[in-house]
């Protein structure tokens, strides 16, 4: 939306001088004595000062220790980087020829490669992290079927608490695959939480440390309101949301206390969603009733590990020593070597008989969608786009798989990005896998591709629109005693200036602009999909839905994963299995982008995070809202399990 924006001329006036100058009265010149008129002595030139060194010696010294210490300063930080660079890439792995694939969720799993430099290293341990993604993970576990050297997997899941749960639907979904191919799987943990027990639960055999805990609750949402701070200081927001939008709930934290009716039917649909996915698949592995299994939830049954076992939700208590006896008894190794899914994915050499063979891309659309230019973990407009074009002419890929893990944000860069997405698939396939989230400009920058692939947890749909223009005038003036004044060419020309409320006429313009976007989005979304505006609008109205649910709206092609979408991109190209896959990962360019990254990761790591902790996504939320203008294609929530 374009707005107007106050255009203060600053006019810098000369100092004024007094028009008659001072004048200074001329000194009278020294009497010279008689002596010196009768001889006059020969001129003689003056000489100066001695000093201890001239200014251009001192110059030119000070210039060498500049250009001296920027020397060493620059040499100091290569060999910083350099050490780091260095520490940040896996050694060369071995694997044993009699092997246990170790996973072990301290490895950071992430959707995509991590374009932010320092990514990779803990700044509270001052050691480096191990980084894999999900396409490497998923790669490592389907190479294990068929590796002889790897004879099962330790689901040893200490940590995991950055990991998503649609990673985990589709790790569980690959663990499912392997045992097909009749290895085992043993799970043990120290604390099992819900989700990693959903994981663990696709195991042959599970275990849990004599004196840990185990958590069976059932799935909870919670949204956090924030009208009453805005309330007590002052903070007035005008809330810029179409009424076809009842469900675009992202405004509902500035001008609500608690949920609205449509908001809370969505949140109990979702969580209700996420616990049936859960509970079918604990119910099928474990040979349990749904039934129980929310009994034990309600009554809070399953708290100690002894009663895990008594409900037959683990198989035994064990200390980790003692799995080492466990391997040896049930599966015949002696010793057992472990290698982590890490140190196999990079051990893990590529098929060099299709080194020439045609390629299917994955194009990975990470992050808020924002405006402009970028290199950090969002999705900028001119940046994806660019992306996008440089594969639609790149005539050795043939397909291309957009891996989408958005929540939206921009409009108009959701709109550069779909008119980029159209004219790729113009030229060749385009499948869009969705990750964690697809919602509202991740689904408006989806609806062009031929088609959509979301897993059962996928948070999609949020079809809808709004704007927020908070005004902080009277906060400032009561609060701090500051106030405004300015003056203007034209009525409106202050527009949304951050300062006032918006009058009636300001509002009703605005709103002209979110309609009209809202118009487009979902005539957008009827066009890409193949359905009726009408049918659009009835499962619009800025509703979120999961995976499952988009798939039986139309909204969605089919329930998978990653690899489920590189299968029917392979498909669509007829490629048979003369492919490759390759991902499509935009370098990262210039020694200001490393410095920046670290400035970036040093603030966070020691500042902001450490003082907020658990609370620092909402205030990064609300830090991204009251700083920016404009219309929004947003999915509201903040997850945290």
């Amino acid at each position: 939306m374009e707005e107007n924006k106050n255009i203060e001329q600053a006019t810098q006036l000369e100092p004024t001088q007094n028009e008659a100058s001072q004048s200074v009265a001329p000194q009278p010149e020294p009497a010279q004595n008689e002596a010196s008129q009768a001889e006059p002595k020969a001129p003689t030139r003056p000489q100066p000062k001695k000093q201890g060194m001239s200014f251009g010696k001192i110059f030119l010294a000070a210039l060498l220790a500049v250009v001296a210490g920027s020397v060493v300063t620059f040499v100091f930080w290569i060999v910083v980087f350099s050490g780091l660079s260095a520490a940040f890439q896996p050694a060369a792995t071995v694997v044993p020829e009699s092997a246990i694939l170790k996973i072990d969720l301290k490895e950071s799993i992430s959707d995509a490669p991590l374009k932010d430099p320092m990514a990779g290293f803990d700044f509270a341990t001052m050691q480096p992290k191990a980084q894999v993604t999900l396409y490497d993970a998923l790669q490592a576990i389907d190479a294990a079927k068929n590796d002889d050297r790897i004879k099962g997997i330790y689901l040893n899941l200490n940590g995991g608490g950055g990991t998503t749960i649609n990673i985990l639907e589709e790790l569980r979904t690959s663990l499912e695959g392997f045992k097909q191919s009749g290895k085992w799987i043993v799970a043990y943990n120290d604390v099992y939480s819900q989700w990693s027990y959903y994981l663990s639960s696709v195991a042959d055999k599970i275990y849990i440390q004599p004196e840990g805990t185990f958590e069976w609750v059932g799935v909870a949402a919670n949204t956090i309101f924030f009208k009453g701070l805005f309330d007590k200081l002052g903070v007035k927001v005008d809330i810029l949301r179409p009424t076809a939008c009842k469900y675009k709930s992202a405004v509902e934290p500035y001008f609500l206390t608690k949920m609205s009716e449509a908001n809370r039917q969505q949140m109990q649909e979702m969580v209700n969603n996420m616990w049936g996915v859960l509970t079918d698949a604990v119910a099928a592995s474990r040979g349990i009733e749904k039934a129980e299994l929310n009994r034990l939830a309600d009554e809070l049954a399953v708290m100690l590990p002894e009663e895990a076992v008594e409900h037959k939700l683990v198989d035994g208590v064990k200390y980790a020593d003692e799995m080492k006896e466990l391997f040896k008894s049930e599966y015949g190794i002696d010793e057992p070597e472990y290698v982590t899914l890490g140190e196999y994915s990079s051990s893990l050499m590529p098929d060099v008989s299709k080194i020439s063979a045609p390629k299917v891309a994955i194009l990975y659309a990470n992050g808020n969608v924002m405006d402009g230019e970028g290199s950090d973990d969002n999705i900028y407009g001119y940046t994806l786009a660019r992306n996008v074009r440089e594969l639609a002419e790149d005539d050795d890929v043939k397909a291309v798989v957009v891996r989408v893990n958005s929540p939206g944000g921009s409009a108009l860069a959701s709109d550069i990005i779909w008119r980029e997405m159209e004219q790729l698939k113009a030229k060749k396939p385009v499948i869009v896998s969705m990750g964690a989230y697809a919602a509202s400009g991740g689904y408006y920058i989806s609806a062009p591709a031929d088609a959509i692939v979301a897993d059962r947890l996928t948070l999609t749909g949020s079809i809808g629109v709004f704007g927020m223009i908070p005004s902080f005038g009277k906060a400032l003036e009561d609060k701090v005693g500051v106030t405004f004044d300015g003056v203007s060419t034209n009525k409106y020309s202050d527009i949304g200036n951050g300062m006032e409320p918006l009058a009636d006429a300001e509002y009703k313009a605005m709103m002209r602009s979110v309609d009209r976007v809202y118009d487009r989005f979902t005539s957008l979304v009827a066009q890409g999909r193949n359905l009726t505006i009408e049918k659009v609008l009835e499962i619009a109205e800025g509703r979120v839905w999961s995976g499952s649910q988009a798939q039986q709206l139309g909204l969605v092609d089919t329930c998978g994963g990653l690899n489920a979408a590189l299968a029917i991109a392979v498909d669509k190209a007829e490629l048979g299995d003369n492919y490759q896959i390759v991902e499509h990962v935009e370098p990262l360019t210039g020694f200001m982008a490393v410095l920046q990254g670290m400035n970036v990761k040093v603030r966070q790591a020691f500042f902001s995070r450490s003082e907020l902790g658990k609370l620092y996504n909402e205030y990064k939320q609300v830090e991204s809202m009251i700083g920016e203008k404009g219309i929004y294609t947003l999915c509201p929530y903040i997850y945290r399990f």
